[in-house]
């Protein structure tokens, strides 16, 4: 019984039980399976509004706190339903790599060479890392809630945290804060991790709405400490998406 109320309270402030399968059952008699329903539904709709946008979505790779990367990608949904992501013309180059002179000899440069590449294999993982938690999967969130990984925990200011454990890989946890007044995501933090558990990773993401009132994620914020590796991913400039470029390339992931 106490989770079946915890689940409706939490649909109730999501703002799930306004429509589809939330209209159809009284908020106190939900169960969880259509709780879980009413919110894959809500994250069905709020990608459907994002496909009528184009975006620009600028990612930065700093290392100890020196930017090392910038690009910059034009972003919309094409007819498979993914994300299409095409290099802009013109963008503003990254930042040269400094020299440090000429250090040693051809060893020493190897070793050198070397700890580049896999630093740069690192920051490349962390940017994978960041599109595999975002936008939240429907069918990953109903894996966590069918293994009973999902707790509730109420906020401040009118505001209801779902934290999902388990959710991409064993051992970490995604949580996605609700604005009561609202009815739109709040927020959403990550902690998990790369290659091994003690590579902590964490991920905030602050959310942005449009004009229309379409819900979207403006920056995410990744950061490994144990590499001191931060990367921020922005997304800008939404505008209505021109006809026919929905049948894009194939996307880059």
């Amino acid at each position: 019984m106490y989770l079946r109320m915890t689940v409706a309270i939490v649909a109730v402030l999501l703002g799930l039980g306004t429509s589809g399968v939330g209209a159809q059952t009284p908020a106190a008699t939900q169960t969880p399976d259509q709780r879980v329903a009413a919110l894959k539904k809500s994250l069905a709709e709020s990608q459907a509004s994002l496909r009528k946008f184009e975006w620009i979505e600028t990612t930065v790779l700093s290392l100890k706190g020196e930017e090392k990367s910038r690009k910059q990608l034009r972003c919309y949904y094409g007819a498979d339903g993914k994300i299409q992501k095409l290099p802009i013309t013109g963008a503003a180059p990254a930042p040269a790599a400094q020299s440090g002179g000429r250090r040693g000899g051809r060893a020493a440069q190897a070793v050198v060479a070397k700890k580049k590449d896999e630093m740069q294999d690192y920051m490349e993982s962390a940017v994978a890392l960041v599109h595999q938690y975002l936008p939240p999967s429907p069918e990953r969130i109903q894996k966590s809630k069918d293994a009973g990984k999902l707790a509730v925990v109420p906020q401040d200011q009118g505001r209801v945290r779902l934290d999902f454990s388990d959710y991409l890989l064993p051992g970490d946890r995604m949580s996605i804060t609700a604005n009561a007044a609202t009815n739109s995501l709040a927020a959403l933090t990550v902690a998990t991790y790369l290659e091994k558990k003690d590579d902590v990773v964490a991920l905030d993401v602050q959310f942005g709405a449009l004009t229309d009132g379409t819900s979207y994620t403006a920056k995410t914020t990744l950061d490994a400490k144990a590499k001191n590796v931060r990367v921020v991913v922005t997304n800008t400039g939404h505008k209505p998406l021109a006809p026919g470029h929905e049948a894009a390339p194939t996307a880059i992931r």
